[in-house]
């Protein structure tokens, strides 16, 4: 395996990144990760590194470059609850500038560098994101309908609400598979809301599936949070890997 630092140009600058792949020499699918509002860390890089042990080339952008780079707040052991409520403090209004302009514009620029790596295949790419980047593996499957052929998402953000441009009301502009795990207990995304998800996924033909992981809380991917789900992250991998196969790799 091969994982090294590198820049993205984009609109409104430069986004530091981490990028994982085979070191075989031959040319693979690519996949955009996008973490979730912890950001690039070990953890995510260890999970980038297992996904492209899997044939993918895979991209880590930090989404807040416009604010530094990673760690753009500087992570405390989020495995102590006590710790959560002052880094959350300080991420939110990052989260809250990131707007749905700014999201779509980097979209553009990471998905652009990917296709002019020569060590990624042409081709579809999929997108894969945790917590609120997984409503930016959303918008990105949207905006690019011709070149993201397979999108997943665990434990979102809100894909539903009364907002015009609400993930949901996406839907007819997507032309990838789409998975969804969602978190038993989260606030964030309601039995109601993914009934309310699935629906607007229906009505628009699109072929997605969502399940519910028994037993977990938001943030359960997350082996450096109080929140991790050993058994949650291992189905994870048994739900994304299979997504990702039968929609970028080719005989």
């Amino acid at each position: 395996m091969s994982t090294r630092s590198v820049q993205v140009p984009t609109p409104d600058g430069t986004a530091d990144a981490v990028v994982a792949s085979p070191d075989d020499g031959e040319r693979h699918p690519g996949v955009l990760l996008y973490p979730d509002i912890i950001g690039p860390r070990p953890v995510i890089h260890e999970m980038a590194e297992r996904l492209a042990a899997h044939g993918y080339h895979v991209l880590v952008p930090n989404l807040f470059y416009r604010h530094g780079p990673a760690p753009v707040v500087e992570v405390p052991d989020l495995t102590v609850p006590e710790n959560r409520e002052a880094f959350f403090r300080e991420a939110l209004p990052l989260l809250h500038e990131h707007t749905v302009e700014r999201a779509l514009a980097d979209a553009g620029a990471y998905l652009d560098f990917l296709a002019a790596r020569p060590e990624v295949r042409p081709g579809p790419v999929g997108t894969v994101g945790y917590c609120f980047g997984a409503v930016l593996a959303v918008r990105t499957a949207a905006a690019r309908p011709d070149q993201v052929a397979a999108a997943a998402g665990f434990h979102p953000g809100s894909l539903v609400t009364d907002a015009p441009d609400s993930p949901h009301r996406l839907a007819s502009d997507i032309a990838a598979e789409l998975y969804f795990g969602f978190a038993e207990h989260d606030d964030g995304m309601k039995p109601e809301d993914i009934a309310r998800w699935d629906e607007a996924m229906d009505e628009a033909g699109v072929t997605c599936t969502s399940e519910v992981y028994p037993g977990t809380v938001h943030g359960f991917t997350m082996a450096d949070t109080s929140a991790f789900s050993p058994s949650g992250l291992d189905r994870h991998w048994k739900d994304l890997v299979p997504l990702l196969d039968r929609n970028l790799t080719t005989d």
